[in-house]
This record gives C-alpha cells, sequence and structure tokens, in this order.
C-alpha cells in the first residue's frame, strides 16, 4: 500500500510539472505583490460558470461570492452584518422584507448598482436556480433606486442567511453566457479562466469596502495528489489535502486544519418497507426505534475519527454541530452494554455466529457509500465493524448517485452535509409533500415538523434558533438519541490544507460542506508576513 501510495505520487508530480510548465498555469505568485496561488477539488470548478443562480463549483453555494456582492454576509461567528444592505425589516407577518442598499456601487463595467439589479437577480434566481429553493419568494421589487421589496409567498425568517450567499448581477448585462464572463461589484474581477486548469481573479480597484490585500488569486483545479506533488515543487501557495496526506512532511509549508460543520453520516429509515411506483420506502429492520437507538450508541466515533481521518476531524451528533442553533442534547456517548440491551429489548437475540436474529430473519443491512470517495468508504466499512461488535450483518456497497437517492428510501447511505443556515435541519427532517415523509429518508414527526414551522414564521431571527433547537429535542420527543433519532452522525470532517511558510492565512469561520471555495471566502484579508 505505501509503494502504491509512492507511486500514485511520483506520477502526480510528473502531471504537475507538465502542467506548471505551461504559462497560463505556472506562473509563480509573486508574494512582493500580494499574490497567492491556491489549489481546489476539480469539483469545484462550476460547470454553469460564476453565477448567482447556478452556484460555484457542484453546487457549492454557501460561500460568499467573490465577484458580486451580497446584500448581507455572515460574520466569524454566524451572525449577520450588511454589505450593499444599509438597512433591512421585516412585516410583522413575515411576507415582506424591506432592504435599503448603499448608493454609491458600481459595477466594474461602470455602471451603477440599483435595487432593480437587486430585484431582477433574486427574481432570476426564483425562475432558474439549480442550488437554492426559492420556493419562498413570490417576487422581488425595486420600490426605488435605493430600495427592495422581497414579498415572499410564506414566512422565511433565515431569509438573511439566503440574502448572504446570493452574488448581485447586472440586469444590463447578463444572459445566458454570464457565467462565463462575469461582471460584479464584489472584491475581485474574473480575469481569465481556463477551464479544467485554472481561474485568476485580480482585486477590484473599484470596490466599495476595505482594499483586498491579496491582489491577485489564482485558484488551480486538481486532485489531491496533484495538489500535493504541486506543492513539494513549491508552485502553489495553499494546497488542499486530506488526512491520508496528513503524515506528509513538505518543506517550506506546515499543515493547517479548519474546523467544519462538514459532516458525514447515514440515514436509518424509520418506516416500515412498502413498494410505490417502482421505489421501496421503508426498512422493516430500522423502524425499530430501539435498533436505531442501538445503533447510535454503538459506535466509537472518537475511534472512528483516530483510525479513519488520522484524527483530523470531530465528533458529529447532528447535522449542525456548533451552529448557533444546535441543541447540545444531541449528545449521546458511545455505551456498547447499552446498545446490546436494546437490541435484547426489540427482540433481536445472538445466534451461533454472532449474528443476531428474530423470527428466522438476520440483523443487518448494506450500507452504501458514492463510488470513489475513499473517506466515505472507510466511514462505511469501520462503522460496518463497529456494529459487527453488536451483532449486526452490515455489508458495504458503492453506488452512484443516479441510484443512491432512490435507494436511500430504503436503504442506509453514508451523507455529507452541513451549512451555515438551519434551513438544513428542515431538509433533512421535515416531511414533504404528497408523502408527508422527509424528503431524503422516510421519517415523519408532526411535532418536530411544528417547531420548525413555527421557527420559520418566527419575527426574530436569533430568537428562532431555540424553536430550531427544540426540532431536535423538546424534552419529550426530536430527532436525538432519546427521540426519533432517524439519522446516524459520526464526524465532521476538519478541511486540511498545506500553507507555505510566511503566508498569514486569515481566521476562518466555520467551514461548511465542501472542500472548495469556503478556504477563500477571505482571501482580500490575507497577507504577505
Amino acid at each position: 500500500m505505501k509503494m502504491k501510495k509512492i507511486t500514485s505520487l511520483l506520477c502526480a508530480f510528473a502531471m504537475a510539472a507538465s502542467l506548471f510548465a505551461v504559462p497560463a498555469a505556472g506562473v509563480m505568485a509573486d508574494a512582493s505583490n500580494g499574490e497567492v496561488v491556491v489549489t481546489m477539488p476539480t469539483t469545484s470548478e462550476p460547470a454553469s460558470g460564476f453565477d448567482s443562480a447556478f452556484g460555484w463549483g457542484a453546487g457549492e453555494h454557501v460561500h460568499e461570492p467573490l465577484i458580486q456582492s451580497t446584500l448581507v454576509r455572515t460574520t466569524k461567528d454566524l451572525k449577520i452584518e450588511n454589505d450593499l444592505a444599509t438597512e433591512y425589516t421585516s412585516s410583522e407577518d413575515g411576507l415582506t422584507w424591506t432592504v435599503k442598499i448603499r448608493d454609491d456601487v458600481k459595477f466594474t463595467d461602470g455602471e451603477p448598482l440599483t435595487a432593480q439589479d437587486v430585484a431582477f437577480t433574486y427574481n432570476n434566481c426564483r425562475d432558474l436556480s439549480t442550488v437554492n429553493d426559492f420556493t419562498m419568494l413570490k417576487e422581488a421589487v425595486a420600490v426605488d433606486e435605493t430600495t427592495v421589496e422581497f414579498h415572499m409567498n410564506e414566512a422565511y425568517s433565515i431569509w438573511p442567511y439566503t440574502m448572504a450567499i446570493v452574488g448581485i448581477v447586472p440586469e444590463h448585462a447578463y444572459d445566458e453566457n454570464y457565467g462565463q464572463n462575469p461582471i460584479g461589484s464584489g472584491r475581485y474581477i474574473m480575469k481569465q479562466w481556463d477551464k479544467g486548469q485554472q481561474v485568476i481573479f485580480e482585486a477590484n480597484p473599484d470596490y466599495y469596502g476595505e482594499a483586498p490585500k491579496v491582489q491577485k488569486l489564482t485558484v488551480l483545479f486538481m486532485e489531491e495528489d496533484s495538489a500535493l506533488a504541486a506543492a513539494m515543487a513549491g508552485q502553489v501557495d495553499v494546497a488542499h489535502t486530506a488526512a491520508s496526506y496528513s503524515d506528509q512532511e513538505l518543506d517550506g509549508y506546515s499543515l493547517m486544519r479548519v474546523e467544519t460543520v462538514d459532516n458525514r453520516g447515514f440515514n436509518l429509515p424509520a418506516t416500515v418497507s412498502e413498494e410505490k411506483d417502482g421505489i421501496t420506502y421503508g426498512n422493516d429492520f430500522t423502524a425499530d426505534v430501539n435498533v436505531r437507538r442501538a445503533i447510535n450508541l454503538a459506535i466509537d466515533r472518537e475511534e472512528m475519527i483516530n483510525n479513519v481521518l488520522n484524527g483530523y476531524g470531530t465528533i458529529a451528533y447532528s447535522v449542525c454541530d456548533k451552529m448557533p442553533w444546535y441543541n447540545d442534547e444531541a449528545v449521546s456517548e458511545y455505551n456498547l452494554d447499552e446498545a446490546k440491551k436494546l437490541m435484547d429489548e426489540a427482540g433481536w437475540v445472538e445466534g451461533k455466529d454472532g449474528i443476531r436474529e428474530k423470527d428466522g430473519v438476520k440483523a443487518g443491512f448494506t450500507l452504501m457509500f458514492s463510488n470513489g470517495d475513499s473517506v466515505r468508504q472507510a466511514l462505511a466499512e469501520d462503522t460496518a465493524n463497529q456494529l459487527k461488535e453488536l451483532g449486526l450483518e452490515v455489508k458495504t456497497e458503492g453506488v452512484g448517485w443516479d441510484t443512491a437517492y432512490d435507494r436511500a428510501q430504503s436503504e442506509p447511505l453514508m451523507w455529507g452535509w452541513g451549512a451555515h443556515t438551519p434551513m438544513e435541519l428542515y431538509n433533512i427532517y421535515h416531511s414533504m409533500g404528497e408523502s408527508g415523509l422527509a424528503q431524503y429518508s422516510p421519517y415523519a414527526n408532526e411535532t418536530v415538523d411544528n417547531y420548525m414551522d413555527e421557527a420559520l414564521k418566527s419575527d426574530d431571527l436569533e430568537a428562532s434558533y431555540d424553536l430550531w433547537k427544540k426540532a431536535q429535542w423538546d424534552g419529550t420527543t426530536g430527532i436525538t438519541q432519546e427521540g426519533d433519532i432517524p439519522w446516524i452522525w459520526l464526524c465532521n470532517i476538519d478541511h486540511l490544507y498545506f500553507v507555505r511558510d510566511g503566508l498569514k492565512v486569515a481566521d476562518q469561520k466555520i467551514h461548511p460542506h465542501g472542500h472548495g471555495w469556503s478556504i477563500v471566502n477571505n482571501i482580500d484579508e490575507w497577507e504577505w508576513e
């Protein structure tokens, strides 16, 4: 295995050397001029371009855009502060948001940014967005040059978190090709995009905020092997990497770890099995709440982090650990004895081969993971090994996303989630549509739904956090260990980077899911020492 890893690195090194021989992709950063070269996974390259309606990089839409400005932005502690907005208010019924914007902002083509551009951007996202849900927005209306109103179909207290990630585009310069050559009013201008290789940004000299310290940012799209080789060759300043490479020592670089809410966990279908329209929903084994509770207690997350992630991760008990709306009642300590007791109470008796049985049926399931994702595969296999101690026979299987979503309605799947918005809880646990069940795995709890609905109708964003917490556990019911526990959360994966000595990367806010654009959210604050 070690020889295979070394061979892979040598091949990647050769490929990187070949890449950097090309002038367009190989100009080394000039620290004296405030230049920085950063690598990102190839999946971070945006197929649809840098357009607010389609997100940046494989749906990674949870960062602040570099090219466009947003109405508000999130602080390091995930509070909301103004950007383009000078003030914003919500009506008592939550159906109208009024935002006042600055009158001194121009797009990089010299045209002024007005409330009409804001309204156009949001109506366009409502009609076209493939990465964000805008179904709550009825219409955005420019009242005058500096005032925009958002008329909502339903109350939506967490609207500011949406305003923090939607970059404003110019109505006069927008068409279907906008994302390929975007015009914005943000901190940076996109100067060059060599698809499949790199994108180059330069500081916007007319930016209305504090002038960026980094004048030029080059982002190289490459896999982890190639990123490591590029760092070994001294051709990049920041290289993304994985726990499997964390023991590498690179001359002139140090390893930086960033805490995340980029969690991994698997669903446990909470309803009994039934078929509808050719898809099986529910799972007779995991439909038993005692089985789900036993599985949650039987996993030693600390061991998993050390074994799979080389220690570069934190325990996850929910989809929103460390967020302002996280309920620490989600914590459940590893307790194999208690887990075995719960399985006994559920009627699953250990057989001669160590696997539990009930009514002639063996206890277990298939745990799927996405093909090509070595971390999810390793977590799935570690889960299977640990649950064997509980008497469960868990098989692991790599699957493609073309079938994974449907199969996850009846079989557990290793997922990755995590966002800077409580809407993540809603999307995973709230019942949806005609089925009356949650979207990604069969589950429903009317009380949990009501708390989340009430939270969205709140006229005070921070006050709504308590309702999101109650949706997790209110002392009687919820989605935690003592409640329904329809999902098992394992770990939050640290985002790791090799950083060149002398480069001071600005303090990072907790990264969401996706090892990509989040690292450069505050590139304007980085500096060379």
